[in-house]
This record gives C-alpha cells, structure tokens and sequence, in this order.
C-alpha cells in the first residue's frame, strides 16, 4: 500500500475519517493524503494554508505520514480522478448519511463511490476496533460476491481479524443454491489465505439486507463489507439503492464498498 485518500472538507466527520486512514496507514507503512476539493481556482491558496497546520496537527497526533492536496473540481469526479493519478490503494470517507433531498436523489457518498476501482471506507464515528476486528461479509447468489474476497488478506495486515460468512436460505432453488455455491468458495478462500472465518445461516425470509445489518448490531461487528449494484442507475438511487442503507446504517458501523469489476463473471466463472 502506498497511500490512503481522505477527501477532507475541514468537518468533524472527516476528522474521524482520518483517524480511520492513519490506523490503517501505521499498519502498511503508507501515507496519508488530505484531498480539498474547491469550486474555484482562487479558493486554493486559502484552503492550502488552513491544510497546512491541520496535516501537521495529525501527523504528530496520529504519528504517521499526512500530506495534503487542494484540486479545483467536483467530488463526484475529482476524488476518482486524484485516486489513479496517486495510484491509492483505498479511499476512507467520512459522511453524515442520508439527510432531506438525498433520500430522493441518493447518497452523495455513494454517488462518489460507483465507477471508482478502490474500495471505499465509509465512516461515521472514531475508530473503535475490537482485538480481532469482526468483520460481516454477506453472501448472497451473485457471483460479485467474490469480488470483495481478495480485500480481506488485506484488512488482515492492518490487524487481526474474524470474518463472518454472512447467507440467507429460503427463497428458493434459484437463488439458494448458487448462494451455497458462493458460500463454499469463500470459505475455501479463506481457509487457504489462513484467515479465521465461520459461516452463518439466516432462514428467515424477506430483507437479506435488513437482516444483515440486525446481525451487526447484534453481534457489535467493527465492519460490514458490501459490493455496489452493477451499472447503477438514476432509478436505482430514486428507489433506494440497498447501498445507501447500509453506508448510512443507523448503528455507525464502517462500511468496506467495494465496485464489481466488469469482467466478474468472466473472471469467476471459472471456478
């Protein structure tokens, strides 16, 4: 790992943000990076100067390395940009979740997320990981499943972790068979890459998503990992995209998205 974005727009939550990068950052000897988006070239000089003592501030609080970069642009495009110029390895984005015109028009934050190939940390709260890290990893029929899999060798550098193998079961031939499929192989992955993992079965029908968010609560997980709906469109966020949900979860927990590559399926259907 070479770097961690932090889009960072001088708020409370992108303070938590950082602390959550600069956890990360200690653990795969990397480097923060504070990206300020502003509207207008003019505004930069500004906000470099205001960056200025924050980078030092956590640089010594955080004891890690933190650098800053001002661009002129959007956050819908901008960050993405900034992320294959940097060549990061992970976006770690602080968000207030839903709030008034956002239930209609989605997330902002998932609205920079889709279309990015890092994973982005959704935060809310200061770090709170427990010694292992529970991590919740749902598995449901799609072979995008997978796509967070290669993520966890990862997240198993930056700390000790236990993976929950989250499915459901109930609805049908259809849909349960490939999602045993699915489950197997991950945790065939798992046992290979050595990383400790169990399985868990819902057979309750209806929500997957609402059940996978109730057994976080419950079960007090430190991070749920998801994979965004392929080719997401204006209609998906009109209608709620299932995403938007869980970035925004009532209970805080973070949230790992993860984009499925387009050749999933191709890739996968292999084995």
């Amino acid at each position: 790992m070479e770097n961690v974005i932090v889009p960072y727009d001088f708020t409370e939550r992108a303070d938590c943000a950082v602390k959550h990068a600069a956890h990360i950052a200690r653990n795969m000897k990397a480097e923060v990076i504070l990206l300020h988006i502003v509207k207008k070239e003019d505004q930069s000089a500004e906000a470099a100067q205001k960056l200025e003592g924050v980078v030092a501030q956590f640089a010594q609080d955080e004891n890690c390395q933190v650098r800053y970069i001002v661009r002129e642009g959007s956050i819908f495009t901008t960050i993405n940009e900034v992320v294959a110029e940097q060549n990061s390895t992970l976006v770690v984005m602080g968000t207030h979740g839903m709030k008034g015109i956002q239930k209609i028009t989605g997330s902002w934050a998932l609205k920079v997320i889709v279309g990015c190939h890092v994973p982005y940390l959704i935060v809310q709260k200061d770090p709170e990981y427990a010694d292992p890290m529970k991590i919740l990893f749902p598995v449901d029929y799609k072979i995008e499943s997978k796509e967070k899999l290669k993520w966890l060798p990862v997240l198993s550098y930056i700390s000790k972790i236990k993976v929950v193998l989250f499915g459901q079961q109930g609805n049908g031939p259809m849909y349960d068979n490939p999602t045993r499929a699915n489950m197997n192989f991950c945790k065939h992955y798992l046992e290979d890459q050595n990383i400790d993992c169990t399985t868990e079965w819902v057979d309750e029908k209806g929500s997957f998503l609402e059940q996978s968010l109730k057994h976080c609560e419950e079960n007090k997980m430190d991070l749920i990992m998801i994979t965004t709906t392929r080719n997401i469109a204006f209609h998906d966020y009109l209608l709620g995209a299932y995403e938007q949900t869980v970035i925004s979860n009532s209970a805080g927990i973070p949230v790992l998205v993860v984009n499925p590559r387009s050749d999933a399926k191709l890739v996968y259907s292999n084995f």
